[in-house]
């Protein structure tokens, strides 16, 4: 049962490689109904979860995966071990067939473990699946992975990317955050996460609000997504989404893509960074940075420096081109070392 009573925006009729412009640059979730029913992957899972398995196989080139395994008392929760020192699954390197193998051996098990594989980049692994399975998205040259498990339940976290998540095999259901809501979510330590990103500490089956109460703020401000096989879901940048597996044999395939060039490096250095440097200093300084950065990074509209002659703006010039940005990365490096 969800906690959530508002659902995500419903889109249809959207295809591979006919993705309306307005879906791509949505600044909300959207669900695209229906987006993958023609992909061989999903027939093979309508037809049977064992099917969908063999599909894999022959495309499968026999590199090890990695995948999480948990005990059964874990109920598909990839999270911390009871002193948030480690995690409650076990990381082990597979190879596929023996992971589909326990899958389906799993299958109608009331209290089946925890077997999860997460993030695997389709081209890596199963070569030729990204041909007949195709979003039609080359043009942002989009990292694509797939997931594979039986009930699962992902932590809420964000990525910097946008995310095409199509729903192959299985059922998903997605709960969604704003970026803003990050105060209300209890969000765990930045240096070890189960997946290498922040996450949300509360558990979403069973919520302590005493522990969590700005938890209740958060859901006010959430939408739900139910992703039936064949279904996708747009994800923009840093919304906070936290994901289940519904079924007991489910394939997820994800595309990620930026909207800026790679050459302007990840957002989240900035952020460390600015911990390092930042966030100790006195209130009163901590507000005058903060004008800075609203100045020159947040607020910042074009022909707000329009003031300083184009051949001496230098690293505000906008956008950055490769040569600026290597030389602002190599002047960054430099004063690090100090």
């Amino acid at each position: 049962m969800s906690l959530v009573e508002k659902s995500v925006k419903h889109i249809t009729n959207c295809r591979p490689g006919d993705i309306p412009q307005f879906v791509l640059s949505s600044s909300e979730p959207l669900v695209l109904k229906g987006f993958a029913n023609a992909w061989p992957i999903v027939e093979a899972g309508l037809d049977s979860p064992e099917q969908a398995a063999n599909y894999l196989r022959s495309l499968y080139n026999g590199k090890p995966v990695f995948s999480a395994y948990g005990e059964p008392d874990t109920q598909g929760r990839v999270f911390y071990n009871d002193d948030m020192t480690g995690f409650n699954c076990q990381g082990v390197k597979a190879d596929l067939n023996l992971v589909l193998d326990k899958l389906l051996a799993h299958r109608g098990d009331p209290t089946p473990p925890t077997i999860y594989v997460a993030s695997a980049d389709v081209n890596n692994w199963l070569p030729g699946f990204n041909q007949t399975n195709n979003a039609g998205m080359d043009e942002f040259n989009p990292l694509t992975n797939i997931w594979i498990g039986n009930h699962s339940r992902i932590a809420a976290h964000y990525d910097v990317p946008n995310n095409l998540a199509c729903c192959v095999v299985g059922k998903r259901r997605y709960t969604v955050f704003p970026p803003e809501q990050i105060a209300n979510l209890y969000v765990g330590p930045m240096e070890l996460s189960p997946g290498g990103q922040d996450i949300s500490l509360v558990d979403f089956s069973a919520p302590d609000y005493v522990k969590f109460p700005k938890f209740k703020q958060a859901l006010q401000a959430a939408q739900v997504a139910d992703l039936e096989p064949g279904d996708a879901l747009f994800l923009p940048s840093m919304w906070w989404h936290h994901v289940e597996g519904l079924t007991d044999f489910n394939v997820l395939v994800t595309h990620w893509w930026r909207d800026s060039p790679a050459y302007f490096g990840r957002p989240e250095n900035a952020l460390k960074l600015a911990i390092l440097s930042l966030r100790n200093l006195p209130p009163a300084q901590r507000d005058a940075w903060k004008a800075i950065f609203d100045h020159y990074i947040f607020a910042h509209q074009s022909g707000d420096l329009d003031h300083i002659p184009d051949a001496v703006k230098g690293m505000l010039s906008q956008p950055l081109d490769l040569l600026s940005a290597k030389k602002l990365r190599a002047e960054l490096l430099n004063k690090l070392k100090v």
